[in-house]
């Protein structure tokens, strides 16, 4: 087990999240390919995406159905400017991988959205520290376990 994914199972673990956390045999980098290992619906998968916004790490928590539209999410959070973090920003804000972000066990808090179409699933499945790990989850635990704004972003 990395350590990214040890410290997103401790963290997991102290926000009292019973859900699964499976890992593959081959890494699940996209949404497409956690669904079709899974066997559920792209929609149902939380990418964990890292964005820029005016300088601070930002976590959109977006279906794997949706593109983030960031003027939209800029407006919403009262942000000049958001924009795709680089790989390096993406692991110095959470101490995690692009292709593996958990929403949970970063360095520190990280002010996060969560994509309301994830509430169309019973089940949705995050990353859980690397390429190679996901977690069962829903709409309502993302939102209590990250203090994330539960908002439509695309």
């Amino acid at each position: 087990m990395s350590d990214a994914v040890a410290r997103t199972t401790a963290a997991l673990r102290d926000l009292n999240v019973a859900g699964e956390i499976r890992t593959f045999i081959e890494p699940v980098p996209t949404a497409a390919a956690a669904a079709a290992q899974l066997g559920c619906e792209v929609g149902a998968i939380a990418n964990s995406l890292v964005f820029d916004a005016d300088g601070e790490p930002l976590l959109i928590l977006a279906s794997g159905a949706h593109r983030v539209n960031t003027a939209k999410v800029a407006a919403l959070l009262g942000a000049a400017r958001i924009r795709r973090a680089t790989p390096a920003f993406v692991l110095a804000a959470t101490g995690q991988e692009v292709g593996g972000v958990a929403p949970v066990g970063h360095p520190a808090a990280i002010r996060t959205v969560v994509d309301t179409w994830l509430g169309r699933y019973e089940q949705v499945w995050a990353g859980a520290g690397d390429e190679m790990t996901m977690f069962c989850t829903s709409l309502r635990e993302l939102e209590r376990i990250t203090g994330g704004k539960v908002a439509d972003i695309e």
